[in-house]
């Protein structure tokens, strides 16, 4: 592939959206959105015409992405949920509704008035602490671009009609579009917007193809046809590359395939080291059908089940019913591995719109998680009793998220009891011996952990906030977001003293947050001595591979030799040294 004389080559940097290496051909995807005519002061007998407007290009969008449903291959079977999500936000009241109701109020046109509210509810995401529930505004911009495009008459992007093999760059790929993909045709693809936790990645990570989000300029700067290179490892698209370059790549891509193959081959053996010690390792997920996913990459069960999003997009609280169905099937689908249900992890004021109060000015430190559903109880209650009945089905453990202090586990605990009672009152079946446990994340409950060891059945320890919260740190904002360290001696000691008060009173300690899947992380982690580690399922072959080739004896000593170091850099060093000293 010779790429353009005199062209220099271009490194990009963006999000690393789904591992992997591609080198091939840009296709750039014409997403460049449509210019919204704004009409104010638009006369009463205008009103009707724009709200009809409205509704047909949403009627319409929601029959493209029935349409899209309907005709999924095979591969995209499981993302059946994201899709519908998005049909359900685009006729749900606060994006739809208020839509409608701002053209009659302000007397403006469909497109002004749906670029107002479209931004007005991405605002409101973005300001969600949480990585997963954040980008949900991406879902927003998504949606609200399909039916801009249908008011407006904009040319559609059909990517399955693409017939060469290509890499597609974009300013944004909805799910819809990515379903489209052909994977004899798509090697990969780069947008200009999106996140590590966008439904656009989740998909990306399903289909095994690289994929890097967030480059903010790549449309710009990438033209079609260019020879670029995806690194989906580093986060890197190279544009141009040199002839060294590209001969480097070539390695790395043939290395990278030919370790995928191995270790995806050994996936379903026990993560055992060297020396006889087995850790189990779990799935991370938040959509019924990424169980599949967790089996196909040799998980154990579900270490993290995260229930938001059964609460997103949609216009009421989810009833006790249909949250049932959700936890039933995943709970039948893996039996009778366990699956670990967390309970509402959201910002009532800033995520659920249909419950919206007063705004907060710091919301990670609001009232969210265990702290909304112990203020609505209602909430909490409707979603306990459906974990009760979904148990009926397999093995299911409840935990409960963003617990400070001793306080939080009792409340949680007897709201649990009362839930048992008033099902055992209606004779409806139900399982009431479900284990307990509880995240440690906030700094309090880690100092805590012998007072609240006395509770519970289990920690799993969420080292993304634990350490956001350790350190003082936002890790969305760019300015200190480089202060954000796993591996920091302050971290690193009160994971070691959480795991040892989990161990002296008997109780199992689990690892949920992204550090469990770094593999650099895994002689600490297996010295210190977790039961359990839970992951992105893509992860999880690579992770029990790098187990395979370590002594739980000499991590012990790593352990010990990393506790008496001061600072991240000599932590960093000393795990180098050991990599080195085992090849690895």
């Amino acid at each position: 592939m010779d790429k353009l004389s005199g062209s220099e080559e271009i490194v990009l940097t963006g999000i690393k959206g789904s591992p992997g290496i591609c080198i091939g051909q840009a296709y750039l995807v014409d997403k460049e959105g449509v210019d919204v005519v704004v009409k104010y002061d638009i006369g009463p007998q205008d009103v009707a015409r724009e709200q009809a407007r409205l509704k047909s290009a949403v009627k319409k969008t929601k029959d493209e992405i029935t349409a899209i449903i309907r005709d999924l291959p095979a591969e995209y079977i499981q993302h059946i949920s994201i899709l519908e999500s998005h049909k359900v936000l685009a006729g749900d009241k606060l994006l739809y509704g208020k839509a409608l109701e701002i053209i009659d109020q302000d007397r403006i046109n469909a497109e002004w008035a749906l670029k107002r509210i479209a931004s007005k509810v991405q605002a409101m995401f973005l300001d969600i602490p949480d990585p997963y529930l954040r980008s949900r505004s991406t879902d927003v911009a998504q949606v609200s671009e399909r039916i801009m495009g249908n008011l407006t008459g904009a040319e559609k992007v059909n990517i399955s009609k693409i017939n060469k093999r290509v890499i597609l760059v974009a300013r944004d790929l909805s799910p819809a579009d990515t379903s489209q993909i052909q994977l004899e045709k798509i090697m990969g693809f780069v947008t200009d917007k999106g996140g590590q936790a966008s439904h656009t990645s989740i998909i990306a990570r399903t289909l095994e193809i690289p994929s890097i989000q967030g480059l903010g300029n790549a449309t710009q700067i990438i033209q079609n046809e260019d020879i670029i290179i995806v690194d989906g490892l580093e986060g890197l698209v190279i544009v141009h590359p040199t002839d060294e370059t590209l001969l480097r790549y070539n390695d790395i891509q043939r290395d990278y395939e030919l370790r995928k193959a191995i270790v995806t081959r050994e996936s379903k053996s026990p993560a055992t080291t060297t020396d006889g010690y087995t850790m189990t390792l779990m799935g991370n997920i938040e959509l019924v059908e990424e169980v599949v996913s967790v089996l196909d990459h040799g998980g154990q069960g579900i270490g993290l089940f995260r229930t938001e999003f059964q609460y997103l997009n949609r216009a009421s609280y989810p009833s006790e019913d249909e949250l049932y169905e959700q936890y039933k099937d995943v709970v039948e689908l893996i039996a009778p591995e366990p699956v670990t249900i967390r309970t509402l992890d959201i910002n009532g004021d800033k995520a659920l719109a249909y419950d919206s109060n007063n705004d907060e000015s710091n919301p990670a430190l609001g009232l969210r998680a265990i702290r909304f559903c112990l203020t609505r109880t209602d909430v909490f209650m409707t979603q306990l009793r459906a974990i009760l009945r979904a148990a009926v089905y397999g093995n299911i453990r409840v935990m409960f998220p963003m617990i400070s202090g001793l306080e939080e586990v009792l409340a949680a605990k007897r709201h649990l009891h009362e839930a048992v009672k008033a099902l055992k009152k209606e004779n409806i079946p139900h399982r009431s011996d479900i284990e307990v446990g509880i995240m440690i994340e906030i700094p309090s409950a880690a100092y805590m952990a012998e007072v609240l060891a006395d509770e519970v059945s289990f920690f799993s320890i969420g080292t993304n906030d634990l350490t956001q919260y350790m350190l003082a740190i936002d890790r969305s904002n760019q300015k200190v977001a480089h202060l954000y360290k796993p591996l920091h001696p302050a971290v690193i000691r009160i994971i070691n003293h959480v795991v040892n008060v989990a161990k002296s009173k008997g109780i199992k300690v689990f690892m949920c947050g992204e550090m469990a899947s770094d593999p650099v992380n895994l002689p600490l982690l297996i010295g210190m001595g977790l039961d359990e580690l839970s992951m992105a399922p893509q992860a999880i072959p690579d992770v029990k591979d790098r187990i395979r080739k370590l002594s739980r004896e000499k991590t012990l000593s790593i352990v010990t030799d990393v506790l008496r170091q001061g600072s991240v850099e000599d932590i960093e060093r000393l795990i180098r040294c050991e990599e080195q000293k085992l090849g690895l």
